[in-house]
């Protein structure tokens, strides 16, 4: 998992029917650069209910809450090993994820200040 949210290139988009993951995808962030609420957007568009995610701004959290879109931030790891941990209520999260070394705030990201 990326250590910032927006800064990723890819998400996977998983879909879960009965507590299983019935089937999932690499998706490509479509833009360079991005503003206040683009992947939000562009995740809703997709149908995303729920974020697993290590570090976020809280502009990006804010657009989800709006958008009714759940996000869990802290998560780390083998993105399969993680779904598996989240599906099974094993999920453990990093607290102080935003004081460790590798999330940059959104204000130090280009083009965001």
């Amino acid at each position: 998992m990326s250590t910032h949210f927006g800064r990723a290139k890819y998400y996977v988009l998983v879909d879960v029917e009965g507590g299983r993951i019935s089937s999932w995808k690499v998706v490509k962030v479509p833009f360079e650069e991005h503003g206040p609420g683009d992947i939000p957007n562009f995740l809703r568009q997709h149908g995303v209910d729920l974020v697993l995610a290590y570090g976020m701004g809280p502009r990006a959290q804010g657009f989800f809450a709006q958008m009714g879109i759940k996000v869990i931030t802290g998560v780390r790891g083998n993105v399969g090993e993680t779904l598996r941990a989240y599906l099974e209520g094993r999920l453990t999260v990093d607290k102080d994820w935003r004081a460790r070394p590798g999330f940059k705030r959104h204000e130090e990201c280009p083009g965001h200040g």
